[in-house]
């Protein structure tokens, strides 16, 4: 059983309580009807924290709350309910969805060999969610050893929405670049056995930060790759990632899709 068939389990669980919620609350208001008498029902109300904690994952996904180091002590629960529970794959779903209709209904390729569609890596076509279940889901902070040793390991599973979507980019005909921050020298062997483990075949160029962009941080330095990629001659008709340093700067392209991620911001 994957890790998201578990997940799906969990969803299904929850979803039989509110089930048996709803059954009874309607039970106690037929009850209310019959009886003659009346009944308070309490309202259903979101908990204070949580409430906050909704708004705080609202500013970091619209890009209001930056540079975060950690998550908030308070929401700590409520993003692992998030990550694990259902709602970040519905989420992610849902954008998918968005994708491919801009995809089928709004794309008119060239078909020249230079329509060009970027993907992000880590936590875009590959899930490290593993590695933060123990890391709090982004309560503790950033350990570069420790993700070292995570992705060295290569066995990070790929986001299933996204290698939906990638299948449908590769079959259309567009010229896939995967773009990584991740460190050429480190990493380069491992992320391209991981990603190919997990069907991410046939792409046009892997692209991993070599040592002329050490040191530079992830906005100027994914700049600086669609820069050379349109200096070729491609056409960017869709870029993709988890953080608005993807996506954002020089070269972005012509449409761009943020996916979520409540665990750790990169500048």
């Amino acid at each position: 059983m994957t890790f998201f068939s578990n997940l799906k389990m969990w969803e299904m669980m929850k979803e039989i309580r509110e089930l048996v919620m709803l059954f009874l609350m309607a039970l106690c208001s037929k009850l209310t009807a019959t009886s003659g008498k009346t009944m308070t029902i309490r309202k259903w109300q979101v908990p204070a924290e949580d409430s906050y904690c909704l708004s705080w994952r609202l500013g970091v996904e619209t890009n209001n709350i930056r540079a975060w180091p950690i998550v908030p002590n308070q929401c700590l629960r409520y993003v692992e309910s998030y990550m694990i529970l259902g709602q970040y794959e519905r989420d992610i779903d849902l954008i998918i969805d968005q994708v491919m209709d801009y995809v089928n209904d709004d794309v008119v390729l060239s078909n020249d060999g230079f329509d060009a569609w970027i993907l992000d890596v880590d936590d875009t076509c590959i899930s490290n969610l593993f590695y933060y279940q123990g890391k709090r889901f982004g309560g503790d902070p950033y350990d570069p050893k420790g993700f070292k040793e995570w992705a060295l390991k290569g066995v990070c599973p790929a986001i299933p929405g996204v290698l939906r979507l990638y299948n449908k980019l590769i079959k259309k005909g567009f010229r896939v670049f995967l773009v990584t921050g991740r460190s050429e020298a480190t990493f380069g062997q491992t992320t391209l056995n991981n990603l190919h483990s997990q069907g991410f075949l046939d792409y046009e160029r892997l692209i991993l930060r070599s040592d002329e962009y050490k040191g530079m941080n992830a906005l100027d330095y994914k700049s600086e790759i669609r820069k050379n990629l349109v200096e070729e001659g491609y056409m960017i008709w869709g870029n993709i990632g988890d953080q608005w340093s993807d996506i954002q700067g020089d070269y972005v392209g012509i449409r761009t899709f943020k996916l979520p991620n409540p665990m750790y911001f990169v500048p």
